[in-house]
C-alpha cells in the first residue's frame, strides 16, 4: 500500500491532537508514516503508532529551534524523498501552512490549505474546503506531482488503530537558507490552563456586547464550566477588551469545535467566516434581529448578563 507522510506538531514529544487527526484521515490513503522533528521521538512513538504510524521518521538538531522553519522544510523534503508518499500532510497552523507552502515549490507539487476532509479518489486525494467565508464548499484534487494538504484542526475525530510505529532515524543536510533567519529570543505565554482555541472541542466567545474588559471574566467563568477555550469577536479585541491571539475571525484564527458558544456577538461576515464550520452553535443576544441568529442551531434572546451567569451556574450544578 502506499504511504503518506505525516508532519507531527507536538511539544517536546507530546504529540498534539491535529497529528492525531492526521494520522486518522492518513489512513483512508495509505499507510502513514509520521515525521518527528525534535526531541523525545520515542515518547512520541507510542502515541503515533497507537493512531496508525507504521513508521516514525525521527531528526533532532539545534536547527529546528534556533531558526524559524527552513530548516523543519530541509528536513521534510528529506523524508519525501526518503519514502516518496503518495501524499503529504500538514496541520493548518500558521507555521504549517508555511511549511506546506515552502515544501510544495521545492518539490513542483499542488497544494492545498485548510482542508476541512479528505477522501481517496481514483486519481488522487480528494479535498473539501470551506472557502469565500464558509459560504461554499469546494471539493477538488491536486493534478501536479504530490498532493501536499493542510489539514485544519478539528476536521475528524482521531480514532485509534495500532501500528507499529517504529522509529528510523532520518538524514537530514540544511542548506544555506536554514540559518536565513536565526530566533533571538523566546518569552513563554503565560498559562491558563484552558485548551488551545484552534484546537478545541468547545468554545465560547465574547463581543461588543461586553462592555468592556471587566466584564470577560463572565465568559471565563463559563468556558471554565464546559473544559472550554475562550474566543472574542474583533471589535473585542480592536477595543482593547481581550488579547488579540484570541481572536475568531477572518483576520483572527478560524476554528470549528464541536460547541461554539457566542455572547454578544452580531455576527458580522468576519466573524462568521471564522466559526461557522462549527458543528453546533449556540447565540446569546439580546437583538432579535442580529445576524448570528441566521446562523445558529440554538439561539437565545436575553441579557447575556442575566444569561450567561445563570447558565453557568446551571452547568456546575449538573456537573456536581
Amino acid at each position: 500500500m502506499a504511504e503518506v507522510l505525516v508532519y507531527v506538531d507536538h511539544v517536546d514529544g507530546a504529540v498534539r491532537k491535529p497529528t492525531l487527526e492526521l494520522l486518522t484521515l492518513a489512513r483512508r490513503l495509505g499507510d502513514p508514516v509520521a515525521v518527528h522533528l525534535g526531541p523525545n521521538a520515542e515518547d512520541a512513538a507510542r502515541t503515533l503508532g497507537e493512531y496508525g504510524a507504521t513508521r516514525v521518521l525521527s531528526a533532532d538538531a539545534p536547527e529546528f529551534a534556533d531558526y524559524l522553519v527552513v530548516p523543519k522544510v530541509d528536513a521534510l523534503q528529506a523524508a519525501y524523498e526518503s519514502v516518496s508518499p503518495a501524499a503529504v500532510l500538514v496541520p493548518s497552523s500558521a507555521e504549517g501552512k508555511e511549511i506546506a507552502a515552502r515544501l510544495a515549490v521545492r518539490l513542483g507539487s499542488g497544494i492545498v490549505t485548510d482542508a476541512v476532509d479528505l477522501e481517496a479518489g481514483d486519481e488522487g486525494p480528494v479535498t473539501t474546503q470551506s472557502v469565500f467565508a464558509a459560504a461554499f464548499t469546494t471539493k477538488s484534487r491536486i493534478t501536479k506531482g504530490t498532493p501536499v494538504i493542510t489539514v485544519k484542526p478539528n476536521s475528524a475525530t482521531p480514532e485509534a488503530s495500532a501500528a507499529a510505529g517504529a522509529v528510523e532515524q532520518l538524514a537530514v543536510s540544511f542548506g544555506e537558507a536554514a540559518t536565513g533567519t536565526k530566533v533571538t529570543s523566546r518569552t513563554p505565554r503565560e498559562s491558563t490552563g484552558r485548551p488551545e482555541l484552534t484546537e478545541a472541542a468547545i468554545v465560547v466567545s465574547g463581543g461588543r456586547g461586553l462592555n468592556g474588559a471587566e466584564n470577560f471574566p463572565l465568559i471565563e467563568q463559563l468556558a471554565d464550566s464546559l473544559g472550554a477555550a475562550v474566543g472574542a469577536s474583533r471589535a473585542a479585541v480592536d477595543a482593547g477588551w481581550y488579547p488579540h491571539s484570541h481572536q475568531v475571525g477572518q483576520t483572527g484564527k478560524t476554528v470549528s469545535p464541536q460547541l461554539y458558544i457566542a455572547t454578544g456577538i452580531s455576527g458580522a461576515i468576519q466573524h462568521r467566516a471564522g466559526m461557522q464550520t462549527s458543528k453546533t452553535i449556540v447565540a446569546i443576544n439580546k437583538d432579535s434581529e442580529a445576524p448570528i441568529f441566521d446562523l445558529v442551531d440554538y439561539g437565545v434572546v436575553g441579557d447575556l448578563f442575566e444569561v450567561v451567569p445563570q447558565l453557568t451556574e446551571e452547568i456546575k450544578t449538573r456537573k456536581g
